[in-house]
């Protein structure tokens, strides 16, 4: 199957000479691509192109299956359809700057984080550049549909199921195209990128020369707590992880989030938020507090109100820039993997239920 939005336009006149059409085309193809047209609303190509073209696959190999809307803050999560049926998710995010996609980089993931529901069935594959480009064209396209308006979305962050690092030269790719000129045209500052910590990947995205966000899943003070929660703290250790931080501040300029999800009884007491501050003295850095969600396959539970303020309170005490995340969309299972493995789990007792009637 041809995966079109993969290609940069220059890739695209290669394919299109190949097919015996000249390399202007690529342009007015790639056009029509970022706008989310389908092949028959490519009114100024050939007819025997588009059908062609057609043949070989859709336009966009994501289509949104279902959208499911908070009532409460206006947040709406995707469950996304790729051409192979796998499922993976996403979601906008309403600000008062503008709307955030949450995208995903993987089909599942293989880091087995115990707090996150998107790594319980492992990976089963890595998204193509096209699979990620398409995630925010579909939204875009179904925004525009949906409102009648000309909304777009002006802001990604990589915090969707899978590992973006583990996916690098794809996410790379990514990055690339959706700041082209003649394609979405997106600020890359406006790009957050989330990793748990792949120690040589940081120090290849430092040098990548992309002004992109890094957000660390941190979610610990020191590497036993981290190790009970994250099993990639088995192979690389926060000293690590924090010197390829600081390596990646000074190449780029650019401030790195840590992301710390609040697990009650592990790592939210007082003590740890003052060894997580002497940690992270000096840095040019935000900690980004998470209330964590629970997820019923682990035995992991929120802290109480009193707890998550306190351990806040101390950081700011320390000195240590911190905020705590908005909950949004939590009406509508609109954590990581949540949505998508509800969905699963009711596919597989759907199937399980017509076989006993077979």
């Amino acid at each position: 199957m041809a995966d079109l939005l993969s290609l940069a336009p220059e890739e695209l006149a290669d394919k299109l000479k190949a097919m015996g059409q000249s390399a202007f085309r690529a342009r007015q193809l790639y056009s029509w691509l970022v706008r989310g047209v389908d092949y028959d609303g490519m009114t100024n190509l050939p007819r025997a192109l588009r059908e062609a073209l057609a043949a070989e696959g859709p336009a966009n190999p994501v289509r949104i299956l279902r959208s499911v809307v908070s009532q409460k803050d206006g947040t709406e999560k995707y469950l996304y359809e790729l051409c192979d049926g796998n499922i993976v998710e996403g979601v906008t995010m309403r600000y008062n700057y503008g709307d955030t996609l949450c995208v995903s980089t993987q089909v599942g993931c293989r880091m087995g984080c115990r707090f996150c529901a998107s790594t319980l069935e492992g990976c089963v594959r890595d998204l193509t550049p096209g699979e990620l480009l398409g995630q925010i064209i579909a939204v875009n396209a179904h925004l525009r549909n949906r409102d009648g308006a000309a909304e777009h979305i002006g802001n990604v962050v990589l915090m969707g199921s899978g590992e973006p690092l583990d996916n690098y030269d794809n996410v790379v790719k990514f990055l690339r195209l959706m700041n082209r000129e003649d394609g979405l045209h997106m600020s890359l500052r406006g790009v957050s990128l989330s990793t748990c910590g792949l120690v040589p990947r940081i120090y290849d995205l430092a040098d990548e020369g992309l002004p992109v966000t890094l957000c660390i899943s941190l979610h610990a003070p020191n590497d036993d707590i981290r190790k009970q929660l994250m099993p990639i703290a088995n192979r690389y250790a926060m000293d690590d992880i924090l010197d390829a931080c600081r390596n990646y501040i000074e190449r780029t300029g650019r401030r790195v989030i840590f992301e710390y999800a609040l697990v009650g009884g592990v790592n939210c007491a007082p003590e740890h938020a003052r060894e997580l501050a002497s940690r992270l003295r000096n840095m040019q850095c935000h900690v980004n507090l998470i209330p964590l969600n629970d997820v019923p396959e682990r035995d992991l539970r929120a802290p109480g109100e009193a707890a998550m303020r306190a351990f806040e309170a101390e950081l700011k005490r320390l000195h240590i820039s911190v905020s705590r995340r908005r909950e949004m969309g939590d009406d509508i299972e609109g954590a990581c993997g949540q949505l998508r493995r509800a969905y699963l789990n009711r596919a597989d007792a759907s199937s399980s239920a017509e076989g006993n009637c077979q």
